[in-house]
């Protein structure tokens, strides 16, 4: 999958620094064998494969804002009756991206969540309903810096890593896709070239469930025609 993602450098783009692209990105399968090697090296012990949820999430790098937002996430997902299993660190090589990209990362952790015994379907509702809640909060805040919070995806299923790259950059940024025990049975790839967006991390392709090409993005003008209409 990072080989295609690679061989889609044509399609991608750059602005003043070559070295910084648009966004890049990997969807996959959530890797519990790494996860449960990884978390175990924490003392944390992960549950059975398919019974706990990952959010990758963007966190500002201003340490005030970052605690503030992991402190919302914390908050609404106990009150939403949710069991926080903890936070992991994601391993990076910042100077695998370019000085623009550089300047404008977030802090990037994962958060792993226990189903405990809920279905799976009203797992994934609440998951859903906390991210937004969690978005709204931080959003409505209006605390500086707090604008760099992302979650790129939360899901008991599949899991994004993406960021402001070029495509070949990705697998020396992130240190877990280089790992041998991180496997995967799906793979989506996407290299984005912004038109009517400006490039920034949390526009990297792909999004939780879907890559796109683009046309989608007009939601402006989609809500003015139904307006009209």
């Amino acid at each position: 999958a990072l080989e295609i993602l690679k061989n889609m450098s044509h399609r991608g783009a750059t602005g003043s620094d070559p070295e910084t692209g648009d966004g890049a990105g990997i969807q996959i399968q959530i890797p519990h064998e790494f996860f449960f090697s990884e978390l175990e090296k924490m003392d944390i012990l992960l549950p059975c494969e398919g019974d706990y949820a990952v959010g990758m999430t963007f966190l500002p790098m201003e340490p005030n804002a970052r605690y503030y937002c992991e402190g919302v996430f914390e908050r609404i997902l106990r009150e939403e009756g949710q069991k926080i299993i903890g936070w992991r660190h994601v391993p990076i090589n910042d100077k695998a991206c370019g000085v623009s990209a550089q300047g404008t990362r977030p802090v990037i952790q994962q958060i792993f969540i226990d189903k405990n015994d809920q279905e799976v379907k009203e797992f994934e509702r609440k998951l859903y309903i906390v991210r937004k809640r969690v978005e709204r909060t931080i959003s409505e805040s209006l605390r500086p810096y707090t604008d760099a919070f992302y979650v790129c995806s939360l899901s008991t299923s599949t899991i994004v890593y993406k960021g402001q790259f070029l495509a070949h950059q990705i697998e020396e940024f992130y240190l877990d896709l280089k790992d041998d025990k991180l496997k995967s049975s799906i793979a989506i790839v996407h290299q984005r070239y912004s038109t009517n967006t400006f490039p920034s991390w949390r526009l990297a392709h792909p999004y939780r469930h879907i890559s796109h090409n683009g046309e989608i993005n007009t939601i402006r003008g989609n809500v003015k025609w139904m307006n009209a209409r």
